[in-house]
């Protein structure tokens, strides 16, 4: 641009003193004059001997931090907060690009520079179980992409490493009866090179009186039992993906910023927040389609057909999912989740064992009949059962009770036995991440059971096994 500019200022200045030098006009003489200073400007801009273009630096920071008697905030139960710094180290600066090209010569292109910092923000007053999301600027950040810790707000915590490296030992307040934590060389690229608004989901249960056993609920609860007991990968402690072609790809068990599966991030969770619970009751779900037993199957039942887990593939009792009947619909959707694939529930189970959690195998039945269905209602004999009916309402052909029903007769047993059908402990063998079946064709209660409990054993064993459960 200022070549073609200080040319025609050139030829221009050139006309204006006329004549000319060696046969060339003055016009000629101007506009090379001109062109020949234009490029320099030009070089000097954009060519090679340019200077680098710097981003990204800045020149001040500016930190939100604790005023001299500012209120430290009280929390009851959960609540989010957004703290206050109480310490900060200094910004340290990092620089990328510059420096010298082939023959010593200016390098093309800029240098940029980013920065990080630690810092130490103050949650409350007393002692929390756990900190749980993180947001900055009102955006949820996985806390496992922040090198983050946390401390609870108690009288025997010690002073931060971090902060005793740069200010010295011996001279680190430890901050003892209030919560805090530290996020160690916070890297603020991400946020634009300035420090983000914080705030933290933050849980704190009633604090016991001196002398007195806490009354917080989070405190005095030993065991719990692990629902809704479907999902095709549910339990995996694997996240699992689904590719649907054409690039598109969707996480089936993964649905939180932490980037770990569902399963995961919940027991972590558990862990936090009950840190007295030692019991987990691990429910799993097959389906019944009927009231009436001897009509009745019991089956494990997929959400979908056409997509497997890439990262496990579904298999229950050695079916996969293409043999597998699918759940019931209402309006386009799944009434329930599918049952966990065989591989998910040994993942859990050695999950649960390794935070030394003792695990009670609980078998559910989920009733998938539908509005409409047609079935004979074994308890009133009138077509139509109940739509999604209690699994305790399974019986006879007809209910103890209504007329013509075969209870206490040779016909009932019969009904139950058919009900409960002839699998046996031999049908059953290992495989890898499933348990496969080569006994008689039939959806049973016993192949139900003695499913799970070969899975269990797999699993390397439970410490409860529950049969029967609300029947």
């Amino acid at each position: 641009m200022a070549t073609i500019v200080l040319s025609a200022v050139g030829a221009a200045a050139g006309a204006s003193v006329g004549g000319g030098v060696l046969g060339l006009s003055s016009v000629v003489i101007g506009r090379a004059i001109g062109a020949g200073l234009g490029r320099a400007v030009d070089a000097r801009l954009m060519g090679a001997g340019s200077e680098p273009v710097e981003t990204g630096r800045v020149d001040r920071f500016r930190l939100t931090g604790a005023g001299e008697g500012a209120a430290i905030a009280q929390v009851y139960g959960r609540m989010r907060v957004p703290g206050q710094v109480i310490w900060a180290s200094r910004f340290v600066e990092s620089v990328q690009g510059g420096g010298s090209g082939k023959g010593g010569g200016a390098r093309r292109g800029g240098r940029s520079y980013s920065y990080s910092v630690s810092l130490a923000i103050a949650l409350c007053e007393g002692v929390i179980s756990r900190v749980g999301r993180v947001w900055a600027d009102g955006r949820e950040l996985a806390r496992d992409d922040l090198n983050m810790r946390v401390y609870r707000g108690t009288e025997d915590q010690l002073p931060d490493p971090k902060i005793e490296a740069v200010e010295g030992a011996g001279t680190t307040p430890a901050y003892r009866g209030t919560a805090y934590v530290v996020l160690e060389d916070l890297d603020l690229g991400q946020f634009g090179n300035r420090v983000p608004q914080f705030s933290f989901e933050v849980f704190r249960p009633a604090q016991a009186e001196e002398g007195r056993v806490p009354t917080d609920p989070a405190m005095g609860i030993r065991g719990v039992a692990l629902i809704p007991g479907s999902g095709e990968y549910a339990l995996a402690t694997t996240p699992v993906y689904l590719d649907r072609g054409n690039g598109k790809v969707t996480a089936a068990n993964v649905n939180s910023p932490s980037g770990k599966s569902d399963f995961a991030t919940s027991v972590e969770a558990l862990d936090e927040e009950l840190p007295n619970c030692g019991s987990v009751s691990l429910v799993v779900s097959w389906f019944g389609d009927d009231l009436r037993c001897d009509r009745a199957s019991l089956r494990p039942k997929v959400e979908q057909a056409e997509v497997d887990g890439r990262d496990m593939a579904w298999r229950v009792s050695g079916l996969g999912r293409a043999e597998a009947a699918l759940v019931p619909k209402l309006d386009g959707a799944p009434v329930y989740g599918g049952t966990p694939a065989d591989a998910s529930v040994i993942e859990a189970i050695a999950e649960l064992r390794r935070r030394s959690k003792q695990v009670v195998f609980y078998p559910f039945i989920l009733m998938d009949q539908l509005p409409g269905n047609g079935l004979i209602d074994p308890w009133t004999g009138a077509p139509g059962q109940p739509a999604l009916p209690w699994r305790g309402r399974i019986t006879l052909s007809l209910a103890p009770g209504q007329a013509g029903s075969p209870d206490g007769t040779a016909a009932a047993q019969a009904e139950v036995a058919a009900f409960f059908g002839t699998a046996q402990p031999e049908d059953f063998t290992p495989g890898s991440g499933t348990v496969d079946y080569a006994g008689p064709a039939e959806w049973s209660y016993r192949r139900f059971i003695l499913h799970y409990a070969h899975l269990c054993a797999a699993a390397g064993g439970v410490d409860a096994f529950c049969i029967g459960s609300e029947m």
